[in-house]
């Protein structure tokens, strides 16, 4: 049977349409659900994979099989901002007080002051101050709900919600005993209290308290994996594992000296270890997936969708891992930085000693 150009035309443009509508996929075979695939690329990583080669999203494999191009290690605001170099290395925002937290609003970078008792709130795109707010006794550390920041204020055992918009206080909250750190989990924020050894969960649309669960010994960092909050345990050099729904412990699992500061990538827990000088990468049921030499007191964290960056509290320094745990650089900052932050374009770094912070 003599088949006809046009035919043949045809019948490629047939199957790339149920391709791309989802009929099928490029091998013949019915795709997953659209949650199924939402979830995947909900969690998946550009730029690199767990082992540190280059990945693809599940769902671009998915539609061009073995042909897909790999994603670039920038997203789209760092393309458009020409951005390039590894890090900034000449600017820094004098602040005062401090500067211990930061958190980032969509527009804004927060910054808490322990020493002068206030939050400032910097505009990312300018680096102009555009208010300092009153919080409570020495702010830690702080958290962007969508709408409302939230402060921990480690000496008066209370939280502050702060309105983002304005900086208007919008209550404060009793806690446990020298609140930490804290993290929010889509609807409720969870506080780190250091000196109870638990955390408390409270309700972020009107700030009721919804439980306190016990945790490890000097309870210092928390993060959120999309189901779970983690804890790390400063004390008992360990991680706590709390469903989020209830606070029941999924489990505790050891890691480094001294476990401050935590990331999830989008499928792993990243620990910061500050005695033992290195960073511990978690699977989420616990496992050890790798560990990771980082000189200077490893602190705080923070994952900017390629990468791992780490604040390290002694050697007034950030470094750069990629999430195969391989350094990628290491870049000096102010004095002391003990928290870390990205804003879409550029990591920002908080240096207590110095009393500024960095925009890298």
């Amino acid at each position: 049977m003599k088949i006809t150009l046009f035919a043949v035309t045809a019948i490629m443009v047939a199957v790339l349409t149920m391709v791309v509508t989802g009929v099928v996929n490029a091998q013949g075979i019915p795709p997953q659900s659209s949650n199924q695939i939402a979830a995947e690329d909900a969690f998946y990583t550009p730029g690199y994979s767990q082992l540190g080669t280059p990945a693809i999203s599940p769902v671009l494999q998915r539609v061009v099989g073995d042909a897909a191009v790999v994603n670039p290690t920038r997203n789209p605001l760092q393309i458009a901002l020409l951005r390039w170099y590894a890090a900034n290395l000449t600017t820094q925002i004098s602040v005062g007080g401090g500067p211990a937290g930061l958190a980032f609003d969509g527009s804004s970078i927060w910054v808490a002051n322990p020493q002068s008792g206030d939050v400032i709130k910097v505009r990312a795109s300018d680096r102009t101050v555009l208010g300092t707010f009153a919080a409570g006794s020495q702010p830690l550390d702080l958290a962007f709900d969508g709408s409302n920041i939230w402060v921990v204020n480690n000496d008066s055992d209370t939280v502050t919600e702060l309105r983002a918009s304005d900086g208007s206080t919008l209550g404060t909250f009793v806690v446990g005993t020298n609140p930490y750190a804290l993290a929010f989990d889509g609807s409720s924020i969870w506080v780190a209290n250091f000196g109870s050894n638990n955390v408390t969960k409270l309700r972020a649309s009107d700030g009721s308290n919804l439980g306190t669960f016990p945790v490890g010994t000097m309870p210092h960092g928390v993060a959120f994996d999309g189901s779970s909050v983690w804890v790390a345990n400063s004390g008992s050099s360990n991680v706590t594992k709390l469903r989020a729904s209830d606070g029941k412990v999924l489990g505790t699992f050891a890691v480094g000296t001294q476990p401050s500061g935590l990331a999830f990538d989008g499928t792993t827990m990243w620990v910061a270890n500050g005695q033992s000088n290195n960073v511990t990468k978690l699977a989420l049921n616990g496992s050890v997936l790798g560990i990771f030499a980082v000189t200077g007191n490893p602190y705080a964290l923070a994952f900017d969708g390629v990468s791992i960056w780490v604040a390290n509290f002694g050697g007034s320094t950030v470094t750069k891992l990629n999430l195969g745990g391989v350094i990628q650089g290491t870049f000096k900052v102010g004095s002391t930085p003990v928290r870390v932050a990205f804003d879409g374009a550029n990591i920002w770094v908080a240096n207590r000693d110095s009393g500024t912070i960095s925009k890298l």
